[in-house]
């Protein structure tokens, strides 16, 4: 039976039923203006030119960025029940928007790292979980599917994004250009904030039972850091971000120095794997829905695998060969970013979806601090990028016997409706 107010319940004035399907687009319009930040190497190089600073020095900002996006994450997540989602997702972008903002006005590596690396990365960790947490919310039927369809305005950003800053830095210069974005973004997530809302305490779909909605409700006796299936899923998620954010770090460098292509075409390709990088979200997020999570997790690890040992044989000119890996690896990081909150919805109690989530997402920080950091370093050492790939398929390996061996629901987590 449907509860009585089941019919008055709306979403921006529309019946819920098909209201709700409008805050996906909503999410996914914060979370590309979020995910600007995945864009930095179209500033990289006006910035050496206007700061007079090296190419390692130009890292440190987007670097810097990507470690307090992951420590904000989850430090948000335990205020979003206590303020509210609208509040921390209007606090996350104003604070986006000034480090956007402010950046147009340092002169010195130093201020730039403070302003886009804390104040920007940070607003970013603040608002990222704030569209997840009200799809999950309002799709407890399809979550993975809602969740990994939001999530693809972050993963596609670099796409549009990318295109506008250099245009605009083309038409301005490179500190006009920060400035107009921050105060793009800010406008538009305050704007989608007010919008921001979770259902009724007992609003259910109506394809979906009360016994099954008020089921998903309890409270599992284990708490999330005393589970053995926590770390399964955390060391996974972190070993899949490493290994994807060190892809994505070298994409272009990789293609110019191991397969010898042109500059311009290497920079072209970074498009395509962006849109794998996007499109894989909703696939795997509705894959979760309907398999056991870790069957597609030791799926997502082989073709890791498959991809460090095709970079592992390549040389050069071998074009073909440097695309279908790439675009394998930029996959599955998008991937990961759709299962690990479908995995943490399913898991673990969706009511303290945010505080949980925040807690995985730490993984998610230590892979992107490793990750932007060992390929560099693993090339200067060995002199060449296809020794990067080594500990990558070593890593695939980990990864598939990690997800077969802890990354599976214990007995007293159990939920109907939900697969094992």
């Amino acid at each position: 039976m449907l509860d009585n107010n089941q019919s008055n319940v709306t979403v921006l004035g529309i019946p819920s039923e098909t209201g709700r399907w409008l805050l996906i687009p909503l999410g996914m319009l914060v979370l590309l203006c979020l995910g600007n930040i995945y864009t930095w190497s179209v500033f990289r190089k006006p910035l050496e030119a206007e700061l007079g600073i090296t190419a390692t020095q130009s890292l440190l900002p987007y670097t810097v960025a990507l470690v307090f996006y992951a420590l904000l994450m989850p430090i948000a997540g335990f205020y979003i029940p206590r303020l509210g989602m609208r509040p921390i997702a209007a606090i996350g972008g104003i604070i986006v928007g000034l480090g956007y903002i402010l950046s147009s006005f340092v002169s010195d590596i130093g201020m730039m790292i403070l302003t886009y690396g804390v104040f920007a990365g940070g607003g970013v960790g603040i608002a990222y979980g704030v569209p997840m947490a009200v799809v999950a919310k309002w799709f407890p039927d399809k979550r993975g599917l809602a969740v990994g369809l939001t999530i693809i305005g972050f993963g596609l950003s670099p796409l549009i994004t990318a295109p506008l800053a250099n245009q605009l830095i083309t038409l301005y210069g490179i500190k006009p250009t920060l400035r107009i974005l921050g105060i793009a973004f800010m406008v538009i997530i305050l704007a989608i904030a007010t919008m921001l809302k979770p259902p009724p305490k007992d609003w259910h779909p109506r394809q979906a039972s009360t016994s099954s909605a008020s089921a998903q409700a309890i409270n599992y006796p284990a708490q999330i850091l005393k589970n053995r299936s926590f770390y399964g899923l955390w060391i996974c998620y972190a070993i899949a971000s490493l290994v994807g954010l060190s892809a994505i770090g070298i994409s272009s460098s990789v293609g110019e120095e191991v397969i010898q292509i042109n500059p311009a075409l290497a920079a072209s390709s970074v498009s395509l794997f962006a849109l794998f990088n996007g499109l894989s979200r909703p696939l795997f997020g509705w894959l979760c829905d309907r398999i056991k999570p870790h069957y597609v997790a030791i799926a997502s690890y082989t073709l890791i695998l498959i991809a460090s040992l095709m970079m592992i044989g390549t040389q050069k000119g071998q074009v073909a060969t440097y695309l279908i890996a790439f675009c394998l690896f930029w996959f599955n990081l998008g991937g990961w970013l759709a299962m690990a909150p479908t995995i943490t919805l399913q898991f673990f109690n969706p009511s303290q979806y945010a505080q949980n989530y925040g807690l995985v997402f730490t993984a998610y920080g230590v892979g992107a601090l490793i990750g932007t950091l060992i390929a560099g370093q693993i090339r200067d050492l060995f002199g060449n990028y296809t020794y990067v790939f080594y500990p990558m398929a070593v890593l695939a390996i980990i990864g598939i016997l990690v997800a077969n061996l802890m990354l599976k629901r214990s007995p007293h987590q159990l939920v109907p409706n939900l697969k094992d």
